[in-house]
């Protein structure tokens, strides 16, 4: 790897690989099919699945899903996954967490958020592995 003429910002973002994404995004044109999407905010992403029917906000308590005023609880194989975003902190990759939508058999959809890696909590992670159905969706490309 080259650093001869690069300023003291550049080198450290050459040496992580950074460098070389900032020139595309410089360079990029915002084409209608390119194929990129924006990243959003996990509230942004709460935000807009609420607008989808998303609205019960879900809790896990040992072994069960419930309703954040306890009203419904659910077993895993009672629930479904349509959809889930993994974040990462912009400026601490350790901050990390992930954005499920849920649906349960009886049809209430709501959102669970867990955070991601070290700091997950282990009820959360226990019960996700164990629904079945999991549906991630992709966006859908032209090609």
């Amino acid at each position: 790897m080259i650093l001869k003429n690069k300023s003291a910002f550049q080198k450290p973002l050459l040496m992580a690989g950074f460098l070389t994404y900032l020139q595309k995004q410089k360079n990029m044109t915002a084409l209608k099919d390119d194929g990129t999407q924006k990243m959003n905010t996990l509230s942004e992403c709460i935000n807009d699945a609420v607008k989808k029917g998303y609205t019960e906000n879900f809790k896990i308590s040992e072994k069960k899903m419930m309703t954040e005023n306890k009203k419904s609880s659910f077993n895993a194989e009672e629930v479904s996954i349509d959809n889930f975003y993994r974040f990462e902190g912009y400026s601490d990759p350790e901050d990390n967490a992930v954005l499920y939508l849920l649906q349960t058999e009886d049809g209430k959809k709501g959102t669970l958020i867990d955070a991601y890696g070290t700091y997950a909590d282990a009820n959360i992670s226990k019960f996700i592995k164990e629904v079945e159905e999991i549906q991630k969706k992709t966006p859908k490309r032209n090609n």
